[in-house]
């Protein structure tokens, strides 16, 4: 049903349609009003679940591992410093290959301290093991939500549904909710094999010796890779159930023909959109990219994206100082062997919640003619306010 509802109570109905036995709670801004719905939602009857209301996000790692390891469907959100604080976890939980589903309200990280939008936190854990999908708007989280619990329970990998704070999360939108009906024909009970059972004792995270380590380790990133086609089959049986397809691993849209092309994840995607409409073709064609699947990173996918591209334009949300952007290092390697690859126009915007606007598009293009321009920047910073050695 087609209704306009905020992009936090919207992920909390989502997840309580997927009836997860354990929901583990710790507010951050912009994660908050996720967690407060869900226990409104537990507190008048509409989703039973055992709902732990912890000390720290650390916590809500841990009760969530504790949870699915035992065989419950697990849920948890946080955002920006919650995911600093929840960083050895995380790295327990996908390392142990236990299927889950956490929220993060991308925020940036201090310092300095910044509430607003940005993507470092998820960017710090991205080689913890955890699939991490990014969702350009509230309908396509919503979406995503619902299918990362079927991608977890199917990969035996934890999944990282990353929306932007407040951009996202605090914002109305007309959001078509699924039905419970739905949802439930859809998803499956949750069941995980390897789950801790008295009558079958067995050690989770165990010490491991050198002779097995790397073996390990070699079978979780092959894990990944085989996540690739999950999240695509995922998305075409969502697609043939509602008639929406969010695009799984990557979406391409704008002119097929453009050999200039745009890539970008979250909600700067729905702007460069805005943006390309707004322009009605006087900057020129382009096809823009919503890179969804940040990991596993969708290299073959990438790159038949691109067949024709002379100029690729990779948006980052979060830079990497001493290296630049952290997107435009990883679409420089899938397409380092690439014949013909488009020469690569790297940007940081957005950073600590600077705004985008739509005129971005325009402005992108044009930049591409400088041919003098360096390899990355930060696009919107204003360099005047720097000391001269900084600029």
């Amino acid at each position: 049903m087609r209704e306009a509802i905020e992009g936090s109570l919207a992920i909390a109905r989502a997840v309580a349609m997927c009836r997860p036995d354990v929901v583990a709670a710790y507010p951050i801004t912009p994660q908050t009003h996720i967690v407060e719905n869900l226990s409104r939602l537990v507190a008048e009857g509409q989703m039973h679940t055992e709902f732990v209301s912890v000390e720290s996000e650390f916590s809500a790692a841990s009760v969530v591992l504790g949870a699915a390891a035992t065989g419950a469907r697990a849920y948890t959100a946080t955002a920006s410093q919650g995911v600093l604080l929840m960083a050895e976890v995380l790295f327990n939980i996908a390392g142990l290959r236990i299927p889950l589903v956490m929220t993060v309200a991308n925020r940036a990280v201090s310092a300095p301290l910044s509430i607003w939008n940005d993507h470092g936190d998820s960017m710090a854990v991205r080689d913890s093991g955890w699939i991490q999908i990014h969702c350009a708007d509230n309908q396509e989280a919503v979406d995503t939500t619902i299918q990362a619990f079927r991608i977890a329970q199917e990969t035996e990998l934890p999944v990282m549904v990353c929306m932007d704070g407040f951009v996202l999360t605090h914002t109305m939108e007309i959001i078509d909710m699924p039905s419970q009906a739905d949802v439930d024909g859809w998803l499956p009970p949750f069941e995980f094999d390897r789950r801790l059972d008295p009558a079958n004792p067995k050690s989770f995270g165990m010490l491991v010796t050198p002779e097995y380590f790397a073996e390990i380790r070699h079978a979780h990133h092959a894990a990944m890779a085989r996540a690739l086609p999950v999240i695509e089959a995922a998305d075409r049986d969502w697609a043939a159930l509602t008639g929406r397809a969010t695009g799984g691993l990557l979406a391409v849209e704008g002119d097929p023909e453009a050999d200039v092309a745009i890539i970008a994840m979250g909600s700067t995607v729905g702007t460069l959109r805005a943006g390309m409409a707004a322009d009605a073709g006087r900057a020129g064609p382009a096809r823009l990219l919503n890179l969804r699947a940040f990991r596993p990173f969708p290299a073959e996918a990438l790159r038949a994206a691109l067949a024709g591209v002379k100029h690729l334009i990779v948006i980052d949300r979060a830079i990497s100082p001493g290296l630049g952007g952290i997107v435009g290092a990883e679409v420089a390697a899938a397409l380092y062997d690439m014949p013909d690859r488009p020469r690569l126009h790297n940007h940081a915007l957005g950073l600590g919640g600077r705004d985008i606007p739509e005129t971005i598009y325009a402005d992108l293009l044009a930049a591409i003619k400088d041919l003098d321009a360096p390899g990355f920047s930060v696009f919107d910073a204003d360099l005047a306010k720097l000391a001269p050695e900084d600029r």
